[in-house]
């Protein structure tokens, strides 16, 4: 009996970890589709319009003529998805914290939980985005919907994802502290849209360019995801010991960090 109570005991904070964060993920999910059809409408169309915008200046810009071997458009889908992926984990992980500042006097809710649930409500509205890319590619018959590695594919992915929770929960103790942080994180997010090789592939950027960009760890996972979806792309410019690197260090960061400082967080 004593050790099915321990083993009881030993699981009962895990238990909690998961209601809590399903509770506070169908808080999340109900405020995201209450605001407005037109809000919503624009959650999940965004990149739609993005994709087109930059394809119409891609096609005026070259006026008929094709610099890339390869599918432009499926380029700039993959490039978008995976970046809007990343920027709307920073930027919701910004005010995670504060926004469910009351709801902290419960013991069991602690405030990493609030970034944990804004990462997962951000994949599964990036998931629901790509269903709906591929279900369109697969009703007008566009064959180049297919990734050429669908495992790594989804592996570059997931890395994003770590990556991004611990750059997000980074910027979140940060910013509790020090509010123009979160100031800072969107004026470079936005620099990082154009730096990040999103709409234009390393190959087709000059060598003397190629060593700064090489410096920005997000152009590493667009790289990856490019060259692992796209036949025609390779990842010879994707450095994996540079991203673990960003990876692991900004995340154990910002546990230690959070660890030190939660209680400092609860009272803010």
């Amino acid at each position: 009996m004593e050790t099915k109570a321990s083993t009881l005991t030993l699981r009962h904070p895990l238990k909690i970890f998961f209601a809590v964060v399903r509770a506070l993920f169908l808080r999340e999910l109900n405020t995201r589709f209450s605001q407005g059809r037109l809000g919503l409408f624009w959650t999940f169309f965004q990149p739609f319009f993005q994709i087109a915008l930059f394809v119409l200046l891609h096609a005026l810009i070259l006026q008929g003529e094709e610099l890339s071997t390869y599918d432009y458009t499926v380029f700039m889908a993959s490039g978008f998805i995976a970046f809007n992926l990343f920027r709307g984990i920073l930027s919701s992980s910004i005010g995670a914290f504060d926004a469910n500042k009351g709801i902290f006097v419960y013991k069991q809710v602690k405030p990493i939980d609030t970034v944990i649930t804004r990462v997962l409500l951000e994949t599964f509205m990036t998931g629901v985005i790509i269903i709906i890319f591929l279900l369109i590619g697969f009703f007008l018959r566009y064959d180049n919907m297919h990734p050429e590695n669908f495992v790594m594919v989804t592996l570059s992915f997931f890395w994003l994802i770590v990556f991004s929770t611990g750059i997000g929960l980074l910027v979140a103790v940060g910013s509790t502290f020090f509010p123009s942080i979160g100031k800072t994180v969107s004026i470079l997010s936005f620099i990082l849209l154009f730096t990040s090789g999103v709409f234009y592939s390393l190959e087709n950027v000059p060598p003397e360019a190629q060593t700064l960009l090489l410096y920005n760890p997000v152009l590493h996972f667009m790289e990856m995801i490019h060259g692992f979806y796209i036949p025609e792309l390779t990842t010879r410019y994707v450095d994996y010991n540079y991203m673990l690197l960003w990876t692991v260090i900004p995340l154990f960061l910002a546990l230690w960090l959070y660890v030190r400082l939660e209680k400092r967080i609860i009272s803010a």
